[in-house]
């Protein structure tokens, strides 16, 4: 319903002229007319839903240990509230595990998982790496493993052995955050990129963010900053101080791999005389946490997220569950992009699409 209002005001929005072309013209015709049409898709908030629609039905009697890399994590308890929410309407009985952030928190919450023998564990946001011998001894207990965000790509997993993984795929995700600079800029973007290079997964997002970027001539990459998440909060204001000196108005737009780094950066933007409602316009290309939301809607140093549907994720967890228990295939669902921007969220601190539960509900009940 807004979309296409806000991919028309997208034109307008960029450092050039109000036509969106740029003094002369985007150096990437093409690539600007399918990044508005792919940004006009992802910003569509009124999507029939379009996931599972068959399936097994519910599964009596079943208990799911949710093992969290930390509830302080909004991605992490989000997913873990939506999977209580959907576990309450199926009869499942959910305990979640904080692993409190450390190895040795996460590798004991997940041995106290498996001593609890459920029907099933969830990998909630860590690497199965870590948890290597516990992953072996669920295994060795025929106890099911389903991930969120465990590893890259969605889907089935054969090492580690998960019968899925539950996220978005990162490719879409890093190609519609390259697109919505593309297209709201009209091509003309001068843009920073943020990333941690310390992780593989960020380092891949960060990547394929650049050559989604690369194909559009115009739009020109300032910066590639490599700042360990760990290490966001010390050094990205000081690091963005630097950016606005050397690069002043150059500087239109940033991406991030994940939203934490523009809260990071908004003291220092602000300190340097930047509006908060941009530019530089700012779009995190990860999570979509409330905090991201609050600061998109407050127009305060972050244009746009791409959020995930947290609590949708949840409840396809315990249909994914449900399938195994059933002895039946992954469902192979894979949650749509979408961005979030001030026009589309009409406030809402999260992202949570129409239609899933009642779509859920039909498979398991009838």
């Amino acid at each position: 319903m807004l979309a296409a209002a806000a991919v028309t005001a997208l034109a307008g929005c960029g450092s050039g002229p109000s036509n969106g072309t740029g003094a002369s013209g985007p150096g990437c015709p093409a690539a600007l007319d399918e990044a508005r049409v792919a940004v006009q898709r992802a910003q569509n908030t009124d999507m029939a839903w379009h996931g599972p629609t068959t399936g097994p039905a519910a599964v009596p009697g079943k208990s799911i240990v949710y093992v969290a890399q930390t509830m302080t994590n909004p991605g992490v308890a989000g997913v873990a509230k939506g999977l209580r929410e959907a576990a309450g309407t199926i009869g499942w009985k959910v305990r979640v595990i904080d692993g409190e952030g450390t190895p040795a928190g996460i590798q004991a919450a997940f041995s106290q998982a498996v001593t609890l023998k459920p029907s099933g564990i969830v990998i909630g946001g860590f690497d199965p790496q870590l948890t290597s011998r516990q992953v072996a001894q669920a295994q060795a207990a025929g106890i099911p493993l389903i991930g969120w965000h465990a590893v890259p790509a969605p889907g089935p997993s054969t090492s580690p052995r998960l019968f899925t993984n539950v996220t978005t795929n990162v490719e879409d995700v890093a190609r519609i955050s390259a697109d919505w600079v593309i297209a709201r800029s009209g091509g003309t973007a001068g843009v920073v990129l943020f990333t941690d290079d310390s992780i593989p997964f960020a380092r891949n997002k960060a990547q394929l963010i650049k050559d989604e970027l690369a194909g559009c001539a115009s739009v020109k990459l300032l910066a590639y900053q490599n700042i360990p998440i760990p290490d966001a909060s010390q050094r990205t204001p000081q690091e963005v101080s630097s950016l606005v000196s050397r690069f002043g108005d150059d500087w239109t737009y940033s991406v991030a791999i994940n939203d934490l780094y523009f809260a990071d950066a908004a003291p220092a933007l602000r300190a340097a005389g930047k509006p908060g409602s941009g530019p530089p316009f700012n779009i995190g290309a990860g999570d979509g946490d409330p905090s991201a939301f609050q600061r998109i809607n407050s127009h305060r140093f972050q244009s746009a997220t791409v959020p995930e549907p947290l609590s949708q994720q949840g409840w396809q967890i315990v249909d994914e569950f449900n399938r195994a228990f059933a002895g039946r295939p992954a469902s192979g669902y894979v949650a749509p992009v979408h961005i979030a921007t001030a026009e589309n969220s009409a406030g809402a601190t999260s992202w949570d699409p129409r239609g899933y539960r009642a779509g859920y509900e039909k498979i398991w009940h009838g």
